[in-house]
């Protein structure tokens, strides 16, 4: 089927798109709305700028729209112009997803493809999240903390790269503290600098970390494909 990824840049998405493939989907095109703000219910915020990046690495056409309101339902209707042109500009049949655990998320995302006419995939929904977790490091792929908004995780985690060690670590802290460890819950954030969708690593220039004694960011300045040339 042809279809479209709702896309962040960060691990969910990306690995969404990446199982859609495996099970046989053709990615027409990314879609990226910009959120008006971090207080945004639906759209993911941080260091979404450098998603064109990822959509250069993985040679996939993005198409992205800006959001002037944090309300959900205005943020819906942005969304249905953007699949509305994916649709006549790529005949998409459906559209790919990176929910977990979010019922509000699915069903808003449900009922806005019924209205289209399209078929809404979903192939992290319910998945446990250590199997999850482990997936993504056995699969390759190269991701960090952008952002973190929950007690357990401090500045340390900021820019820093999930691989096994973090990956137990991080389960410790999630037992302890509570939080979701496939941060389905929004307690952090993750951008993608590598998969095996990706023709290039993407390189992380310059950096700056924002820490408030609670919560924290991690900001790409400047970034590159590390295989292109300046």
């Amino acid at each position: 089927m042809k279809i479209a990824s709702l896309f962040s840049g960060g691990k969910d998405s990306t690995f969404s798109i990446y199982l859609a493939k495996k099970q046989g989907h053709e990615i027409k095109c990314l879609l990226t709305i910009f959120p008006k703000s971090d207080e945004s219910h639906l759209l993911h915020h941080p260091n979404l700028k450098w998603t064109r990046l990822q959509s250069k690495s993985m040679n996939i056409p993005f198409l992205t729209m800006n959001s002037d309101s944090d309300d959900s339902d205005q943020e819906l209707g942005i969304m249905e112009k953007l699949l509305a042109k994916a649709k006549n500009d790529f005949n998409i049949e459906g559209v790919v997803h990176g929910g977990i655990k979010s019922n509000f998320q699915r069903d808003s995302f449900e009922t806005l493809c019924r209205k289209l006419n399209l078929e809404l995939i979903s192939p992290l929904w319910k998945i446990d999240s250590r199997k999850y977790l482990d997936d993504l490091n056995s699969s390759k792929f190269v991701f960090i903390i952008t952002s973190v908004s929950s007690g357990g995780l401090d500045d340390f985690w900021l820019g820093k790269t999930i691989g096994k060690i973090e990956i137990n670590k991080l389960e410790i802290l999630s037992e302890k503290f509570k939080f979701n460890l496939d941060f389905e819950g929004g307690e952090a954030e993750t951008f993608v600098l590598d998969c095996p969708l990706f023709s290039s690593p993407i390189e992380i220039i310059k950096k700056r970390k924002k820490w408030d004694g609670y919560r924290g960011r991690f900001e790409i300045i400047d970034a590159r494909l590390k295989n292109d040339v300046r």
